[in-house]
């Protein structure tokens, strides 16, 4: 039986690296004979462009029947000034909820062939393998009331709420306290609880949850502190889990940590076996249509989609390994290049290393 993916290229550099990303899939597929039937679709500032919203209804329906979606990245100057609520990360926030995608992995791993790339010495970021377990559907992205309104004094004013519900704190610490047992069974809670009733709410849940896992060593740290922690010591994680808002800045900073955020992959996924999976960096529109873009965070992506949504964790790893070995024959494109002195290679070029050696 065929399995379907849905393929969302979106906005900016997306269409450039999903390609070079389905190029990749079409390899595997016919090599392992996979059985994947592919279909594309639109979302983000495309969407509006088409259909006038971020995400069309007839687009959900065909991602909650596909097996798994794979995603570029969305957004740009062009959809600014439009209104908020329609702008192109809305209908990312929306494939994420309407799907039920509550948990985002975001793994953070240092290439040793790219030490020199990372902003931080050699022997501080040695050996680093973060993951990020980010909560995706709950919090201030989705909380309500919000709004900006103009007091009596003429005055604008805005504000948002950071809400979250005991299910929606036990669910994703379970994720992460699993995640945690088949790593290295640590596992570090980020949040504000010296401040944020929420954060207190996050603190005691997850406490309550260590209970049913004696085997894990938690901690907790306050977001600030794990900020700083990442700089002068990111190897002291294995799995960090927090919030929506605290995961979206940390799992960016961990990826400039490794040397460019254009590697590093992500999964978000829910109770079943359907996942969405994309790179973490943005759009880029600054270098969109110049053969620049990195593609190896969407082609990491896809690798993943091979292992949680599809379980074929042995073809994943010929996916990976090829990504490895170009890195290691010191091929780079630009934002990896750091002083190697060597020729950039261009997301179209990268891409074909990559098929030669997979």
């Amino acid at each position: 039986m065929s399995k379907q993916i849905l393929v969302l290229p979106g906005d900016g550099i997306g269409p450039e690296i999903m390609a070079e990303a389905v190029k990749v899939l079409e390899l595997a597929n016919d090599r392992f004979q996979l059985g994947f039937e592919l279909a594309e679709d639109v979302i983000g500032g495309a969407a509006i462009d088409k259909h006038g919203v971020p995400l069309a209804d007839q687009t959900l329906q065909r991602a909650r029947q596909a097996d798994a979606v794979l995603l570029g990245a969305v957004g740009g100057p062009k959809w600014d000034r439009i209104e908020r609520d329609i702008r192109p990360e809305r209908g990312l926030l929306k494939i994420r909820s309407q799907l039920g995608l509550f948990a985002n992995l975001r793994p953070a791993i240092l290439y040793p062939q790219l030490a020199a790339a990372s902003s931080l010495k050699p022997e501080v970021v040695a050996g680093l393998d973060i993951l990020i377990v980010r909560e995706l559907t709950g919090g201030i992205y989705f909380g309500q009331p919000r709004e900006q309104r103009v007091l009596e004094n003429g005055e604008r004013q805005a504000y948002d709420t950071l809400p979250y519900s005991e299910s929606e704190i036990r669910r994703i610490a379970r994720v992460g306290f699993d995640m945690a047992r088949v790593r290295n069974n640590r596992l570090c809670s980020v949040d504000k609880a010296n401040v944020l009733a929420s954060s207190q709410l996050w603190r005691e849940v997850v406490e309550e949850v260590a209970k049913d896992y004696p085997d894990v060593e938690l901690s907790h740290m306050y977001v600030d502190n794990a900020a700083m922690q990442l700089i002068l010591n990111p190897a002291q994680f294995d799995v960090m889990i927090t919030g929506n808002l605290f995961g979206d800045i940390l799992s960016d900073e961990a990826s400039q940590i490794t040397g460019s955020i254009g590697l590093l992959p992500s999964a978000s996924l829910g109770d079943g076996t359907c996942g969405l999976y994309e790179p973490i960096h943005g759009s880029a529109p600054d270098i969109a249509g110049q053969d620049k873009a990195n593609p190896i965070a969407t082609i990491l992506s896809a690798a993943m989609m091979l292992r949680y949504s599809f379980g074929l964790s042995a073809e994943a790893g010929c996916i990976e390994a090829a990504v490895d070995h170009v890195l290691a024959q010191g091929l780079r494109t630009a934002d990896i290049l750091g002083k190697s002195g060597a020729q950039p290679l261009g997301c179209t070029a990268m891409t074909e290393a990559i098929l030669a050696a997979l």
